[in-house]
């Protein structure tokens, strides 16, 4: 940990992908405030893949469910890209789609902390 946060998040850019608006705004002002430019966030799918086609990304993380639209094609892209990321989800392990076990997670809902922490271990 830094006197601002986690190491290793200040300076990066990190694609949130997140349908919820508050939830949006908040991962956002927690990645600001740590350092980070956040790239989106994007609610849905499509938007996603676009951004990480047009903006270099560093590191993602992904709400495991838009709307009812699973972010299994951004994960897999970002794998592709070899972009490290983290899923965000309220239903624990069991909510991450299937090949993609071994990504950090981040438990909904979470504190300031626990976004930092897992962020910093994405970007370790």
């Amino acid at each position: 940990m830094t006197e601002t946060g986690p190491a290793g998040i200040a300076g990066k850019r990190i694609l949130v992908v997140e349908d919820e608006m508050i939830v949006a705004m908040l991962i956002e002002d927690i990645l600001t405030d740590l350092g980070a430019t956040v790239v989106g966030p994007a609610a849905r799918v499509n938007r996603a893949i676009e951004l990480l086609s047009a903006e270099p990304v560093d590191a993602a993380l992904l709400d495991v469910n838009l709307a009812g639209e699973v972010t299994t094609p951004v994960a897999e892209e970002l794998r592709r890209r070899g972009i490290p990321f983290a899923f965000a989800t309220g239903y624990g392990a069991a909510g991450v789609p299937p090949g993609f076990a071994d990504q950090p997670l981040l438990q909904k809902p979470f504190q300031e902390r626990d976004l930092g922490q897992v962020m910093a271990q994405v970007l370790a």
